[in-house]
């Protein structure tokens, strides 16, 4: 039986008085890349969020490498290996790229098994990111939007993460990186990094899932 690295039952969360998350159930393996799909609206990212801790109210249990969550801060979610990339972005615009990524840096990481988690430096983020080695110094303010979701996704990689939660790649970004963005995907899966990723864009999301879970209303069931 595989053991799952991400296990979510009976997820429920609010943003106020209003439910938004209802009783969402999914897993996720190691080194698996799972999608979240649906349209916009439909409660993906809240999804993502109530997982990591940033919905103000939720009930249901959310189990992570051994480490129940269910009642953590998303510091604390960070620190046991969850990485999260918001759909905003929420880069540090005054900063420039390199000290964008040196905030990010967390110590190497093991799995429960004892077996090494995959590291990253900032040489094989630039190898990842092409882009972003010839802007070191580059203010991230002064990015497009594509350079900035590439931005996001490093520095989380910078924190050698077990597993990324990924909110919606390939939005509002040219078409050149979005096939950027999936090539990162499969990298990070070649790498033994597990993803849950939420999309709109269900092409994108055959591309580089395993499998995937449908979402609508807030509501989750296998696609």
């Amino acid at each position: 039986m595989t053991q799952h690295l991400l296990a979510v039952d009976h997820l429920n969360a609010w943003y106020g008085a209003a439910q938004v998350v209802f009783d969402a159930q999914l897993h996720v393996a190691r080194g698996e890349v799972v999608a979240l799909i649906g349209r916009n609206g439909a409660g993906k990212s809240s999804t993502l969020k109530a997982i990591m801790g940033l919905m103000p109210r939720r009930t249901g249990r959310v189990i992570f490498e051994g480490h129940d969550l269910s009642q953590a801060e998303p510091y604390q979610a960070a620190r046991s290996g969850l990485g999260y990339v918001p759909e905003d972005r929420r880069i540090f615009t005054d900063l420039t790229v390199l000290e964008n990524l040196q905030l990010g840096v967390q110590a190497a990481r093991c799995f429960a098994d004892g077996s090494a988690a995959p590291q990253w430096t900032l040489a094989q983020v630039f190898a990842l990111f092409p882009n972003l080695a010839h802007m070191q110094q580059r203010q991230a303010g002064h990015m497009s939007g594509g350079e900035q979701q590439m931005l996001t996704v490093a520095r989380t990689l910078m924190g050698n993460p077990l597993m990324v939660l990924l909110d919606e790649p390939s939005e509002g970004v040219a078409p050149v990186i979005v096939e950027q963005m999936g090539e990162m995907i499969l990298a990070l899966k070649a790498q033994g990094v597990s993803v849950l990723l939420s999309e709109q864009n269900t092409h994108f999301a055959d591309w580089v899932s395993d499998r995937s879970y449908a979402l609508d209303r807030g509501v989750i069931a296998p696609a």
